[in-house]
């Protein structure tokens, strides 16, 4: 059974405001639970339809799960999860950079190629969207137990300190194809619909790009998420 306080804190941390004041957020589905529950995040609620074993859980009817869910189609499972504190390591070989990347299922989707791929962390500059937005939660698959986003208010500080080759990824930039992209570097993504900033764009000199292979009437541009795939894919091709 789930109480009217609990009820309400559940349907207030749909808002990034109320995530941030509690320091809690939702994930929902079987996958994404799981993979958090078995993480170091730790569990504040857990409720689900089916009977299962854990101590913070609390079996619920399909109408109590439906009033809880941040989604239209609610799932069996939803688990509330504390925001863990992890701290930045700037010691990675690979570092991938996000610059004001705002749809929550892109985000969500580069949390899980990293994922894939390895790597442990990503950085976000300050309006990139939040990691954890239940979209971005749930386009990880997972993921998010496994890969932090650190929110950095001054990138190009932060780029100067890791002190680092460092590459952004522009569609006029030089074709990665012809470019061997090295595993020992940062990379910079930007915003689906303005790019990177004028301020980084103009301090950061080498940019890489995916060729358009079509010369007329092609595709404008890729989706950020895709772009990332193809980028780590040919990182690791190399080494």
């Amino acid at each position: 059974m789930v109480s009217k306080s609990q009820q309400k804190k559940i349907i207030q941390l749909k808002q990034k405001k109320y995530r941030s004041k509690f320091g809690l957020f939702v994930a929902e589905g079987q996958k994404v639970v799981n993979d958090l529950l078995n993480s170091v995040i730790e569990c504040e609620y857990l409720f689900s339809i089916k009977n299962i074993s854990h101590p913070k859980a609390s079996k619920v009817n399909a109408s109590e799960m439906k009033k809880l869910s941040h989604f239209k189609n609610h799932s069996s499972i939803l688990g509330v999860f504390k925001i863990p504190d992890i701290k930045l390591n700037n010691q990675n070989k690979l570092t991938i950079v996000l610059d004001g990347v705002s749809d929550p299922g892109n985000l969500g989707t580069i949390i899980r190629l990293c994922d894939w791929f390895g790597l442990n962390q990503i950085i976000c500059s300050s309006d990139t969207v939040d990691c954890f937005n239940p979209k971005a939660i749930q386009s990880s698959m997972g993921s998010i137990a496994r890969v932090s986003c650190h929110y950095i208010s001054d990138l190009l500080s932060y780029i100067k300190l890791v002190n680092k080759p460092t590459y952004k990824a522009e569609i006029s930039g030089a074709s990665i194809y012809k470019n061997q992209l090295p595993g020992y570097g940062t990379y910079i993504f930007g915003s689906e619909s303005h790019g990177i900033s004028k301020e980084i764009t103009q301090k950061v000199k080498n940019h890489i790009g995916i060729p358009n292979f079509r010369e007329n009437n092609g595709a404008e541009s890729l989706n950020v998420a895709t772009s990332v795939a193809i980028f780590l894919s040919e990182i690791y091709r190399n080494e």
